[in-house]
């Protein structure tokens, strides 16, 4: 078990507001050692973040340690400085930023009224051993120096300041005159659980050059072509004093303005870095402690001869998920969706999921739960996924209640939550279970779901029905909150589902009595949804549209003899509107597979890539390179251009046009036997995907021979067993070991 340093300093205890600026500080701290280090390490904690140099050289990751409310967690970091220390003098270097600690760009969630709210601190513990057996040991405290650095404002959200001209060179370097530096302060230690950091850190993944650069009347807009996450690098030979403003923003509207999403900070401060050179040279920048949402950016206070291409340099920026799935097929919009799709869920990555890069930076947990499959299926964020869950867990009320944003400083109980939202508590540890077959992250949740159960019992009305908070978020045309589907149904039926999730999970631990009463709750759940939710006679849930209807289907609420009428109500509500999509995001994340489980695959991709709005394929036509927040028809109602949560589509390219059904495999039905169920989509001459799950590879490929014919190539892992199983008027004629030949069996 780690021995974490308790010891906490800080420069000053005065924290930076819009107000008044206050500079991210510089720490050092000098010391001596002898000759044959053997090993050294170091644990080290930052609240908010932290830049860690040992004899000049920057060896710690970004955005450090983690982004959590220090209350509940406080994480650490750990490095092996033995490659950074030498004989003699050697310089610890720090420099703090504000991050979680003093977040006074998020008041809209009111951050700046966090209890832990400080200026910045950090706590450190160096441990060297040498090769004759002896050691040396170095803490935080009052002897580490500070100064303020060259960072006169810093904000996770808003941007961050950086004065070049009070740049000390060598200030973590050996034999630097430290003169004037004074003494860190004692701090006081937070209350959160200690931590080492698992989640994957935040790395740079790609660099862009601008495609275009546009002179405005007050400056140039770069243009880098796609919409992503990260920071932009300055490089130029500047002016003593010259002060340069990036300003990062989305999208640009028909009459040249940028869009900014800046209603959550004051003017002037969303997504907003400035420089000042110190001249006499090339000079290079990037922030330290914030990062952006952008594909544009309006440069000011240079020079048209400054204006090249090699000034600015995209960084993008995420968590370091590595690649687990990917679908193509012969309909280049499709895979256009597809990249999209991957573009937004790694932008919106960054320690945990995310709403926004550009806007709010929150773990959103309905972000997160309508995502959790189509991300489980591409990339691998399991460990970054438990490792939120602790802070999910530690957010819960005692009374079972969660806030709809994680972390929270209190925000998010009163409004932005409600089973749709909460569900991430549950769903997260369930598909993370499914695909990746590990019991551990059931076991750290099952109590806190559990909790949950007696949660939404406490909250039954008088119907046994639940309407508690947000519903079917951004429906086409209509505000976020303006739903079709009842908030009452939504909710109900996603308190069914949690509660079905919940029974699986405690079935997979082995806990008997948890068992019990999840079943009992479902019974009555389900009673309380066919008595006051479903109407027989019509075959229609509440709502009468195609949330409602998709939710109920998904969810198996109508008689076998209904099931029929139910489907045809729901074909109905699509021919009416031009078999276009009427649903926001938790319609999106079932119609498409409701659909599929019709027969009905070819009118899910028609829903999905026409070009025509509102559709995914709109988005295309419409010049989108990351997918939006909402379906409108003007480019001014647009309210964000990068979130996750209507990427479930690639899901469905994955699981329903290839077939690799492997969130499938552990399901009773299925027994162990992985499902493999393609839909031969009649406008695609081909698809293919692929899933890398705990087994191996698994590939799936279909091409189309003829209008009746098709021939299926399937590969998986050895000992994974499976079972090829198509649509009711497709059979198999013959196959060849992995190789089916597949034909049309019923005439159109």
């Amino acid at each position: 078990m780690e021995k974490f340093p308790a010891q906490f300093i800080a420069a000053t205890h005065e924290f930076c507001t819009y107000d008044k600026y206050v500079s991210a500080p510089h720490l050092r701290k000098s010391f001596a050692l002898e000759k044959g280090i053997k090993t050294a390490e170091i644990l080290i904690t930052g609240l908010g973040f932290y830049e860690l140099h040992v004899n000049g050289k920057v060896v710690s990751k970004l955005l450090a340690p983690y982004i959590s409310a220090p209350n509940d967690l406080v994480y650490y970091d750990k490095y092996d400085l033995a490659p950074y220390l030498q004989e003699g003098e050697n310089v610890i270097g720090l420099i703090l930023g504000n991050g979680m600690q003093n977040a006074f760009g998020g008041s809209t969630w009111e951050f700046e009224l966090a209890p832990w709210r400080s200026a910045p601190k950090t706590a450190l513990g160096l441990t060297v051993t040498y090769e004759n057996g002896e050691s040396f040991e170095l803490q935080s405290d009052a002897s580490f120096v500070t100064s303020p650095s060259p960072i006169y404002f810093d904000d996770l959200r808003c941007g961050e300041y950086y004065d070049a001209r009070l740049e000390q060179k060598g200030w973590s370097e050996p034999g630097f005159d430290a003169t004037g530096w004074t003494p860190a302060l004692l701090a006081t230690s937070p209350g959160g659980e200690k931590r080492l950091c698992t989640a994957e850190p935040i790395v740079v993944t790609e660099e862009l050059i601008t495609v275009a650069i546009e002179k405005l009347e007050n400056g140039y807009r770069y243009d880098f072509g796609v919409n992503d996450a990260g920071l932009c690098r300055l490089q130029i030979t500047g002016t003593p004093g010259q002060e340069i403003i990036l300003t990062h923003g989305e999208h640009i509207l028909p009459d040249g303005t940028m869009v900014r999403n800046d209603s959550f900070q004051p003017p002037g401060y969303t997504q907003v870095d400035k420089y000042i050179c110190k001249g006499g040279g090339v000079e290079t920048y990037i922030p330290r402690f914030t990062y952006h949402g952008f594909r544009y950016v309006i440069v000011t206070g240079i020079t048209e001869e400054q204006a090249t291409k090699e000034l600015l340099t995209y960084c993008v920026m995420h968590s370091d998920l590595t690649e687990r799935g990917g679908f193509s097929c012969s309909d280049p919009i499709a895979n256009k969706l597809q990249e999209l799709t991957r573009r937004s869920t790694l932008a919106n990555f960054h320690y945990f999921p995310t709403d926004c890069p550009h806007r709010e930076k929150n773990g959103w947990t309905g972000d997160a739960a309508v995502s959790a499959e189509h991300t489980l299926l591409n990339l691998a964020p399991e460990a970054s996924y438990r490792e939120w869950l602790r802070s999910v867990r530690k957010a819960q009320r005692e009374d079972g209640a969660l806030p709809g944003i994680v972390p929270t400083g209190g925000w998010g109980f009163e409004w932005g939550n409600g089973p749709a939202w909460d569900c991430a508590l549950t769903v997260l540890p369930y598909y993370t279970y499914m695909y990746r077959g590990d019991k551990t992250i059931l076991e750290e949740n099952g109590t806190a779901i559990f909790r949950y159960l007696h949660y939404i019992n406490r909250n039954l009305n008088e119907d046994g029905l639940v309407e508690l908070g947000l519903g079917d978020w951004c429906p086409p045309g209509r505000d976020a909150g303006g739903y079709k589907a009842p908030v009452l149904l939504t909710d109900t039926i996603t308190c069914y589902d949690i509660a079905s999730k919940a029974y699986d999970i405690f079935d997979a631990l082995g806990w008997s009595n948890e068992l019990l009463y999840t079943d009992e709750l479902i019974g009555r759940l389900r009673t309380a949804i066919g008595e006051h939710l479903i109407d027989n006679d019509t075959a229609l849930a509440l709502g009468n549209c195609q949330t409602s209807q998709a939710m109920a289907l998904y969810h198996d609420f109508f008689n076998e003899w209904d099931k029929r009428k139910a489907q045809e109500q729901l074909l109905r509500m699509i021919n009416e509107m031009g078999d276009h999509i009427d649903t926001g995001i938790l319609g999106a994340r079932v119609i498409f597979h409701v659909l599929s489980d019709m027969g009905q695959s070819d009118l899910a991709y028609k829903m999905i890539c026409r070009p025509e709005y509102p559709s995914y394929g709109n988005w295309v036509a419409r010049g989108a390179t990351s997918l939006w927040e909402d379906f409108h028809e003007t480019e001014e109602r647009t309210a964000s251009r990068n979130h996750h949560f209507f990427g479930d589509i690639s899901n469905w390219f994955i699981s329903r046009v290839v077939g690799i059904r492997y969130g499938k495999l552990r399901e009773y039905l299925h027994d162990g036997v992985l499902p493999i169920a393609p839909s031969f989509i009649k406008a695609l001459d081909y698809a293919e995907g692929f899933h890398i799950a705990p087994e191996g590879k698994i590939s799936v490929k279909w091409t189309r021979k003829s209008d009746t014919e098709v021939e299926l190539y399937v590969e998986v892992p050895a000992g994974l067993e499976y079972r090829v199983e198509l649509d009711i008027d497709w059979e198999i004629e013959s196959e060849n070991g992995c190789i089916y030949s597949c034909v049309h069996s019923i005439d159109d």
